[in-house]
């Protein structure tokens, strides 16, 4: 799964791709993939935190203005969404932060918590993040996409600040920048990547790679 994420990162043609593992099985995985991965320590808080360890072993001279994680659990990731997170820097100057959302009606995505849903604001600012079927009333619900792009100053920032309240709550780090007033935006895109959290989701994930093979 993470080499199929890997390959999908390396066709955006965005920059260098890494895999931030603390696992030497996922590393030894990467690198007989043709992969380069980045051992970082087991005892990281969160996944951001990894990235950032990781970049500052990659890059310590802080040569790459922006740093882009890419969730190993979206095997049919489409490389063009890695593309869009990151033109919202240039639409938005401001910003410090970007992600992915793709406008979803089906039942089964807006009823799951594990399907993350946008509350989105004018100009496309991140507003809020949560678990539950929202907003109400009519209108789009925007599925999140488990993409992040970071100004490398904000992603020092994010990972520096405590821990929030909300992102406790519904168990949700990004939300620690939306309680830390950071300027967070997103992006619309076309096709979502199918997230892997359960063995349903392994599944459907499957048939999809399997019918474009």
């Amino acid at each position: 799964m993470i080499a199929h994420v890997m390959e999908r990162a390396k066709a955006s043609n965005c920059g260098p791709v890494y895999v931030a593992c603390c696992e030497t099985e996922v590393q030894d995985a990467v690198e007989a993939h043709g992969g380069r991965a980045v051992m970082t320590k087991i005892d990281m808080p969160s996944g951001t935190d990894r990235v950032r360890a990781a970049a500052d072993i990659i890059d310590p001279d802080k040569t790459y203005d922006i740093v882009v994680n890419v969730q190993g659990d979206t095997p049919t990731l489409d490389p063009a969404a890695i593309t869009d997170v990151l033109s919202v820097f240039e639409r938005v100057p401001e910003c410090e932060i970007s992600t992915a959302v793709i406008e979803t009606s089906d039942p089964r995505e807006m009823e799951d918590p594990n399907v993350v849903k946008a509350i989105i604001g004018k100009n496309n600012r991140a507003l809020y993040f949560t678990r539950a079927t929202a907003p109400t009333g009519k209108g789009p619900v925007w599925h999140h996409v488990g993409i992040y792009a970071f100004r490398r100053a904000a992603l020092d920032r994010f990972c520096d600040l405590e821990p929030s309240y909300l992102e406790y709550r519904e168990r949700l780090e990004q939300l620690r920048a939306l309680e830390n007033d950071m300027n967070f935006f997103v992006e619309m895109i076309d096709n979502a990547p199918e997230g892997v959290d359960t063995p349903e989701d392994l599944e459907r994930a499957r048939a999809i790679i399997g019918a474009k093979s």
